[in-house]
């Protein structure tokens, strides 16, 4: 197995990283810019007993890195990070408000969507050996927004890189939770060459070529057609058995159990309803059709992990709000990753939203690295025949087309 150092941008409370960890890459340097979730992130890892990253973790902004001083420790950092290394690795999710459908849709000019741009620099400067770009469905399903990340794709191209995309669903992975992310990753041109890939005309490696389809377990066009329970009435504290016919660990109540949530260092920490139980009990178990005050079905799957934007996740069989120990459940971690008891209410399941799903960062990681492990691929690019993500997204049939 090649050994390959990550350095993580925008991480969070390390969902991502715990997935490249796990897998048997090494993080060895952690760029978050926001305070509380740099606190949380070293909490959980002192927690689950991985050590420290070999070059420590920086509390600043992503934009500095690429300037002055800081530019030039952290090319010391990766220079120093490649005598023992096989592969450097960038991964990072921007934070995705400004290209969200439900956020602030401000596009590349929002503070946010500048950090995207600032990432893509970084990766041109830096050079690393292969790059993840993470992000929502909403950068390229808006024409506004497909415009700068065909751009970002164009700066990519020109600085070396050949790139493979996907519009990945986390429930493909094992997660239990119906929602979409971009991934767009990148393998300097020469380090392909050197592995023995013959390119002879390329920007985009072949579907046939990269193996995204290798470490899915539940594929989009067949997942969402098992016989999933759609509503019944709430009643509290009821018990109701798993249907016939669908995948149990796909399903909210399994990862419920799974997690050991009511003892979990995080079961208590849940929003109380100002308005009381009235309209909590109103609200069918499973209708989560509304934009806000959806009631999960413990035997189904949950929409997203977003928290944002009064985006209101209601427990199927309890009179309140979701736990943060049972939204970190939906976002599949491991039991024993908790939060920090000083970390805010509202920090917490704002870091858990903005997560990637442990086990689809998990299933990334793997096909990454069953990648740089092929030998002598050749194939000769023809862009008449690539696959570029689709422009049309179909709700009703609830997969790409």
């Amino acid at each position: 197995m090649p050994k390959i150092k990550i350095f993580s941008f925008f991480s969070g409370c390390g969902f991502l990283d715990l997935g490249f960890e796990n897998t048997g890459f090494e993080v060895v340097f952690v760029n978050e810019n926001f305070p509380p979730f740099m606190t949380g992130y070293r909490y959980a890892r002192q927690l689950l007993k991985i050590p420290e990253p070999e070059y420590g973790y920086l509390e600043d902004d992503l934009v500095s890195l690429s300037e002055g001083n800081e530019k030039r420790n952290l090319q010391e950092l990766i220079k120093d990070a490649a005598i023992n290394s096989d592969f450097i690795g960038f991964i990072g999710g921007p934070p995705c408000p400004d290209f969200s459908v439900g956020g602030k849709n401000r596009g590349r000019n929002g503070e946010n969507g500048k950090l995207s741009d600032a990432y893509i620099k970084l990766i041109c400067q830096q050079q690393p050996d292969f790059f993840v770009f993470e992000n929502v469905k909403g950068l390229w399903s808006t024409r506004k927004h497909r415009e700068f990340y065909e751009e970002m794709k164009r700066q990519l191209y020109r600085c070396g890189y050949i790139i493979t995309e996907r519009l990945i669903n986390a429930i493909e992975y094992g997660v239990p939770q119906d929602r979409y992310r971009i991934i767009l990753i990148g393998f300097r041109c020469n380090l392909l060459k050197d592995k023995g890939f013959e390119i002879n005309y390329s920007k985009v490696i072949p579907e046939d070529i990269f193996p995204w389809n290798k470490y899915v377990l539940y594929p989009q066009n067949q997942v969402f057609y098992y016989p999933w329970p759609q509503t019944n009435t709430f009643v509290e504290n009821s018990e109701i058995n798993c249907p016939e016919g669908i995948p149990q660990e796909l399903t909210v109540e399994y990862w419920f159990k799974q997690n050991n949530v009511v003892f979990h260092p995080n079961s208590e920490h849940y929003f109380r309803p100002r308005a009381g139980r009235i309209k909590f009990e109103t609200i069918a178990e499973g209708d989560d059709k509304k934009k806000s005050y959806k009631r999960l079905h413990r035997w189904r799957y949950s929409p997203t992990a977003c928290y944002g934007n009064n985006e209101v996740h209601l427990h199927p069989y309890k009179v309140r709000r979701l736990s943060v120990a049972e939204a970190l459940a939906i976002q599949s971690l491991p039991k024993k990753f908790a939060l920090p008891n000083n970390m805010t209410l509202s920090h917490k399941f704002k870091t858990i939203g903005n997560g990637v799903p442990y086990l689809a960062a998990q299933g990334v990681a793997k096909t990454i690295l069953y990648f740089l492990d092929m030998k002598n691929v050749n194939y000769q690019e023809d862009l008449s025949h690539q696959l570029e993500l689709p422009l049309v997204y179909s709700p009703k049939s609830k997969y790409v087309v």
